[in-house]
């Protein structure tokens, strides 16, 4: 835990003066240097095909591992139409230093293709990762989606959205996995509320572009629309300033799990901007992402 501690205290130093330069290289390679002892990095393998666009995922597995791993898999943020999987990869550290693998997700961004495609990929990486779980040593009963604010949405639409919804036709294999648990960084949950009116938000008119069904696809992708009681558990983080993503996102959605009865946590940052949270909240938050999923992901 001392050692956790040291590492929470220290990763949003070390993602402001150093890992800028590898990730606008798009290279991985001086950070995974640092870990090589412990992990195996292996970088870019195409999990699926879209528009042209080969996209890829890094997996990272302990070393010397002999058992399935409970597995940490992260989508990035930028409101679905910036961001990269480099430059969020200080956000598996405290998951790898618990010995969980980890995969970091590639998905198309709006300029290549306007919404649902996030959505899509987002669920073809999670059936890639079933099917490839004994090559790399993933436990599919405790394989955890998480993200920060798109890539928060995108852990949760991984998670919640059935089969029926028809969101994963593009992808190779028969079904998708159930999920052991979300743990939702300030994702959005109500992709209408942010075209329109008082939150209208322009990330969120960018990837829906002009679409004549705009407002149907935006429903479709909604998390708020998927509360149903067999859900996964779900831990939310969000500050209660946030100007990017309302707050008001994360507190409608706690509300209706709880009243489907699903599990579920929301952490509240008092006066919290969208992530960039002092060290001293970041040490409490995790304190309550593992505590809770200690209690619910066997």
């Amino acid at each position: 835990m001392k050692k956790l501690r040291w590492l929470l205290g220290n990763i949003f130093i070390l993602w402001l003066t150093s890992w800028s330069a590898y990730a606008q290289q798009g290279d991985l390679s001086s950070w995974a240097a640092t870990v090589q002892n412990d992990f195996r990095v292996i970088s870019n393998i195409t999990y699926h095909q879209a528009n042209g666009m080969e996209l890829k995922i890094d997996v990272y597995q302990p070393r010397n591992q002999t058992d399935p791993a409970p597995t940490f898999i992260y989508y990035h943020g930028g409101g679905w139409v910036a961001g990269s999987k480099e430059v969020n990869v200080l956000r598996l550290i405290p998951y790898l230093e618990k010995g969980w693998a980890a995969v970091n997700v590639q998905y198309r961004l709006g300029d290549v293709s306007l919404a649902p495609a996030a959505v899509e990929d987002s669920l073809c990486a999670l059936r890639w990762i079933a099917r490839n779980a004994d090559q790399y040593g993933f436990d599919t009963d405790r394989l955890v989606v998480s993200g920060n604010s798109a890539g928060g949405h995108l852990a949760l639409t991984t998670g919640m959205i059935p089969s029926k919804a028809e969101l994963d036709r593009q992808c190779l294999g028969n079904e998708t996995p159930k999920v052991a648990a979300i743990v939702n960084w300030y994702g959005i949950t109500d992709v209408n509320d942010l075209l329109d009116g008082e939150n209208q938000r322009s990330y969120a008119v960018r990837w829906l572009g002009s679409q004549p069904n705009r407002n149907e696809i935006a429903d479709r992708v909604s998390p708020i629309n998927y509360v149903q009681e067999d859900l996964p558990p779900i831990i939310s983080i969000h500050g209660d300033a946030d100007p990017v993503v309302p707050y008001n996102h994360a507190v409608r959605l706690h509300q209706k799990l709880t009243q489907a009865e699903v599990t579920n946590e929301l952490v509240t940052v008092p006066n919290g901007l969208h992530g960039g949270f002092p060290a001293q909240e970041q040490i409490r938050i995790y304190n309550s992402i593992f505590s809770f999923l200690d209690s619910n992901v066997d």
